[in-house]
C-alpha cells in the first residue's frame, strides 16, 4: 500500500520563480488498486510521482510504502520496491544489449551481486514465454539488439522488465505521450494485461482522457498541487471523457470567478 501524507513541495521557494507544486497532498493507494491521474500542464501530477519515487524530495509530509516510511530514503534505494516506465520509450532499456540481456538483467533487480548465476533466475525459454504473452512476436527475438527495435515495442519491453520482480509499486509517467497512436494502443493493452494479471498496486499518470476513463478502478485529477477530484467504483466505471473536460471547465470558471472577486475587493479597499 502507498500512503501519502499531507506532502509538500516548492521549488525555487522566496523568488519570483517560486512554483508550489504540491500543496499538502493526502492519497492513499490500496494493494492491487490502479489509480489513473489526470491534471493540467503544472498541476503536480508528475511531480507528485517524482516525490514518491525519490528523484524530488518533498519539503514537507510523510510517503509510506509497504509499510515502511521512505520519506528520506534516497532515489536508488526506493527502486528496490518500485517499477517505473517514464514516458520516453528509450530511457527504460540497454540499447546496446539484447532483449534476453536486458530481461536478464531487470530479473536481478534489488538482488546482491553475485559472480555466480542465481539459481532463481528464470531460463532462456521462461524469458521467451514472458515475452510471447505481451502478443508482439518477440520471443524468437532475445538475441536481437533492443535498441533495433520500435519505440513501442521497447516500451511494451520495459513495462515487462518493470515488473518481472513484482514491485511493490508500479509508476506509468504518461508512459504511451511519445509513440504513434498504434503503438499508444499496443502499449496500453500490455499495461492492461499486466497490471490486471499481476494485481499490481499502479499510480499512471496521464494527459489522456480516453485512457483517464477506460483505465484502472480509481482517477484522481490534480489542480494547482492538490487533488481536487478523487472518483472510483461505480461512478468511474460510468465516466465519458467529456464529463472529464466538464469538469476543468468548471475549475476554470471557478477560478475566474475567484480572480473577478478578488479583484472587486481591491478595488473596494484601494
Amino acid at each position: 500500500m502507498l500512503d501519502i501524507r499531507g506532502i509538500v513541495k516548492t521549488f525555487h521557494p522566496g523568488t519570483e520563480n517560486e512554483v508550489r507544486a504540491l500543496q499538502g497532498v493526502d492519497l492513499r493507494v490500496e494493494d492491487g488498486s490502479f489509480v489513473v491521474v489526470i491534471g493540467t500542464n503544472g498541476s503536480g501530477k508528475s511531480t507528485l510521482q517524482n516525490a514518491v519515487s525519490g528523484s524530488a524530495v518533498v519539503d514537507e509530509g510523510t510517503i509510506l510504502l509497504a509499510g515502511r516510511d521512505i520519506t528520506r530514503w534516497p532515489e536508488h534505494r526506493r527502486a528496490a520496491l518500485i517499477g517505473r516506465v517514464f514516458q520516453n520509450p528509450f530511457s527504460g532499456t540497454a540499447p546496446g544489449m539484447s532483449v534476453g540481456e536486458n530481461l536478464a538483467l531487470a530479473e536481478r533487480r534489488g538482488l546482491r551481486r553475485t559472480l555466480r548465476r542465481n539459481a532463481s533466475l528464470r531460463s532462456r525459454d521462461a524469458l521467451a514465454e514472458r515475452v510471447r504473452r505481451l502478443g508482439m512476436g518477440l520471443e524468437d527475438r532475445l538475441d536481437t539488439e533492443i535498441g533495433s527495435l520500435s519505440g513501442g515495442q521497447r516500451q511494451a519491453l520495459t513495462l515487462l522488465m518493470a515488473t518481472m520482480r513484482r514491485p511493490e509499486l508500479l509508476l506509468l509517467d504518461e508512459h504511451t505521450a511519445a509513440l504513434d497512436p498504434r503503438a499508444a494502443e499496443m502499449v496500453i493493452r500490455v499495461t492492461d494485461d499486466l497490471v490486471r494479471g499481476g494485481k499490481l498496486t499502479t499510480l499512471m499518470v496521464t494527459h489522456s482522457m480516453q485512457q483517464a476513463v477506460s483505465l484502472g478502478d480509481r482517477l484522481v485529477m490534480m489542480h494547482r498541487g492538490r487533488v481536487v477530484a478523487d472518483i472510483s467504483g461505480a461512478e468511474k466505471q460510468r465516466l465519458r471523457p467529456g464529463d472529464l473536460l466538464d469538469r476543468f471547465d468548471a475549475i476554470r470558471r471557478r477560478e475566474q470567478i475567484d480572480l473577478s472577486a478578488a479583484e472587486m475587493l481591491r478595488e473596494t479597499y484601494i
